[in-house]
C-alpha cells in the first residue's frame, strides 16, 4: 500500500515535469505575430552594442515625474535633532529641487515633514511642520511660486526606520518632496 502511494506520487511528479518541459518554447523560435500566417521565424539577431543593450535594459523615466525627481535630483533632506533649520547639505538639495521645478512650471509639489520617535505626538507634528515650512520658504526664496508648494507634517507617524537608535533617528528626521 505504501509502495503504491510512493509510486503514484513519483508518476505524478514525472508527468508534471514532462508536461512543463513540453510546454517550454525554445528561445530561438517564436510564433509570427504580425498576422502574416502561422510560419515561425527566428528571433536570433546580431548582438547589440553594449551601450544599446544598456539603454534597452534601463527603464525610461518620465520627465517631471516623482521617479524623475528621486532618480535625478533626490527627494529627501535631513535635519539635526530637534532642529528645523536647513543644514548645508539640505540647502544644496533644495537648490536642486528649485532648478528641477523651474524646468516643469506646471507641477505642484508637497513637502512632507517628518520626525524621529522621541517627543510627544503634538510636539513632533509641530516640528515636522516647521521643517516642511523651512524647505518651502527656501524654495520660494529661490524663485519657485508659493502657490505650487504645499506642506504637511506627519510628525513621528511615518518612520522609515523603526529601531530606537541614533542611526534610525537620523533617517526619520527628514522632509520628502512629492510631486502632486
Amino acid at each position: 500500500m505504501v509502495f503504491e502511494k510512493v509510486a503514484l506520487k513519483a508518476a505524478c511528479l514525472a508527468a508534471t515535469i514532462l508536461l512543463v518541459a513540453a510546454c517550454e518554447t525554445p528561445v530561438e523560435e517564436k510564433a509570427d505575430t504580425s498576422g502574416s500566417g502561422g510560419a515561425k521565424q527566428s528571433t536570433m539577431q546580431k548582438a547589440a552594442p553594449k551601450a544599446e543593450m544598456k539603454s534597452e535594459m534601463t527603464p525610461k523615466v518620465m520627465p517631471g515625474s516623482q521617479e524623475d525627481l528621486v532618480v535625478n535630483v533626490g527627494s529627501q533632506i535631513h535635519f539635526d535633532y530637534d532642529k528645523s533649520n536647513l543644514r548645508t547639505d539640505a540647502r544644496k538639495v533644495v537648490e536642486r529641487w528649485a532648478d528641477w521645478l523651474q524646468q516643469y512650471p506646471a507641477l505642484t509639489v508637497t513637502i512632507e515633514g517628518h520626525c524621529d520617535e522621541r517627543g510627544t505626538r503634538e510636539y513632533n507634528l509641530g516640528l515636522g511642520e516647521r521643517r516642511a515650512d523651512s524647505a518651502r520658504k527656501y524654495l520660494i526664496a529661490l524663485g519657485v511660486n508659493a502657490d505650487r508648494i504645499g506642506t504637511i507634517s506627519y510628525g513621528k507617524e511615518r518612520p522609515l526606520c523603526v529601531s530606537s537608535n541614533d542611526a534610525c533617528y537620523s533617517q526619520n528626521r527628514r522632509d520628502n518632496l512629492l510631486v502632486n
